[in-house]
């Protein structure tokens, strides 16, 4: 283990600092300011390498957790990176975005405050990166097989990665101008910038990878022209379908969906032009939804210089202890404090929106709200609450709904479930031989460690599927799994 004494002598849980929020508020950099190596790896030692160390049961991919904690206890950054990378392709995208299951179901955290687990994991990434230990890793030999992966958010770029270092001609299609899928347009530059994704897109073009960008499969390249030009296809599409708000009004000017706006102030934040482009500055913002989406609009809001920010989310606000419903090691649901909730406006809970109200231009002008109580499993309204909240612009971030499924998916013809999502067996092959899916397009709205996951899994599939043999490659997780509580 680390420490043989480190949970007990180093009880608190450190994090790196946020810069402050004045600061932060005028750039689009990430929020957190560097952490010193040595407590970093005093966090480390609080490891207890468990004998079963229940974090494996939190993470999809199965990170080895206590391994590379004991390696950068002992500051061993080049074994705990080669242990980090054993399991996970891009640690220094979950080190940022991932919500940490692991670190719910770390048994320290049952009577103390969890090891610092996402920020061990980042922190090694970024050593390994820092010291030149993160190379291209060629194949040996090429199969001649060539798979096309459609999608290149996190599951995409997994399975595409996976299945090029196994020899086979990977070509990615994205159908923005540059790849990483949501992981580049969705996610805002304080959350992660881009630099971090180019670093491992430039990797991947080093081992072999082909990127196709700004093409739109299903438009530009039909799905039957795909299938005759590869050996196999890997759907890695995502869940892009929004969910939205039905209530009069909401064909006023000035509703948009959160992923209308996101990816404009991600793009004009990395300098390009953005003609029309949806700006929060000087306007009463309102935002409904209140997950990471959520307070993705909140923070890109203030920095664009919004007169105020008010979240609203229909359920009632949690608690800051796990439920009792909720026991360890499953993700609970709790308050919890993003770094953009920190930086300014209102969180409203259990109300709903009733009506959208628009001026004599046909522009939002408030939403009309209720207050709303939980009986026999619906949301019911509370008399005599409702009121309105003055608005010029609303964001929808309510969460997706399933991939689409006009163009690409009905041209290939692939089975979906109730909820729209692609059928796969226990290869991740769809109802179509040498289509396989991955990631939100066959699991449903999910986190970014389970697209990864699932997108090395997909590729177990692949390879084992062209060459006829059991693969090499590593199988996190089965199609059927699911999340403790997420």
């Amino acid at each position: 283990m680390a420490d043989p004494q480190g949970f007990l002598t180093v009880r608190e849980r450190e994090l790196p600092a946020r810069r402050p929020v004045p600061v932060r508020l005028r750039d689009w950099k990430e929020v957190y300011e560097d952490q010193e190596l040595d407590q970093l790896q005093r966090q480390a030692g609080r490891c207890m390498d468990c004998g079963i160390p229940f974090c494996h049961t939190g993470c999809p991919l199965g990170n080895l957790i206590p391994e590379w904690n004991d390696l950068a206890w002992k500051g061993r950054w080049r074994d705990a990176h080669h242990r980090l990378h054993a399991t996970n392709n891009f640690p220094e995208f979950t080190g940022r975005l991932c919500p940490a299951p692991c670190e719910t179901a770390c048994v320290l955290g049952i009577n103390q405050p969890a090891v610092t687990i996402k920020q061990v994991e980042v922190t090694i990434v970024e050593q390994a990166f820092q010291w030149g230990g993160i190379l291209p890793q060629q194949p040996e030999r090429l199969s001649g097989k060539t798979v096309a992966v459609v999608g290149s958010g996190p599951a995409g770029l997994a399975a595409a990665q996976q299945l090029t270092r196994a020899g086979h001609t990977v070509a990615v299609y994205e159908r923005a101008d540059k790849p990483g899928g949501l992981l580049r347009y969705g996610i805002p530059e304080f959350k992660m910038e881009k630099h971090v994704l180019d670093r491992r897109v430039a990797q991947m073009e080093a081992e072999g990878t082909r990127f196709r960008c700004g093409v739109a499969v299903g438009e530009d390249l039909t799905g039957e022209q795909l299938r005759a030009r590869y050996d196999a296809v890997v759907l890695a599409i995502g869940a892009t379908v929004p969910r939205d708000l039905p209530v009069p009004g909401r064909e006023l000017h000035g509703i948009h969906q959160a992923m209308d706006y996101l990816p404009q102030g991600n793009r004009a934040a990395l300098g390009q032009q953005v003609p029309d482009q949806i700006l929060a500055t000087g306007k009463d913002v309102v935002v409904i939804g209140g997950g990471d989406t959520g307070a993705d609009c909140i923070g890109t809001a203030l920095r664009q210089g919004a007169r105020s920010v008010t979240s609203l989310e229909i359920l009632p606000r949690p608690g800051e202890e796990r439920p009792a419903g909720q026991p360890w090691p499953t993700y609970p649901m709790l308050y919890r404090v993003a770094s953009a909730h920190e930086e300014g406006g209102e969180r409203e809970y259990a109300v709903s929106t009733v009506e959208a109200l628009g001026d004599e231009g046909g522009a939002v002008r408030a939403l009309k709200i209720v207050e709303v109580e939980l009986r026999d499993g619906r949301f019911e309204p509370v008399e005599g609450t409702e009121r309105e909240i003055p608005t010029q612009l609303v964001l929808l971030a309510m969460g997706f709904l399933g991939p689409q499924t006009e163009g690409l998916l009905a041209q290939l013809g692939v089975d979906r479930d109730a909820r729209t999502n692609v059928v796969r067996d226990g290869q991740f092959m769809t109802s179509v031989p040498g289509v396989f899916v991955a990631g939100d397009a066959g699991r449903g709205q999910s986190l970014i460690v389970w697209a990864i996951a699932e997108g090395r899994s997909a590729a177990h599939g692949v390879d084992s599927w062209l060459m006829g043999t059991r693969s090499q490659l590593p199988r996190p997780v089965n199609p059927t799994d699911r999340p403790l509580g997420i």
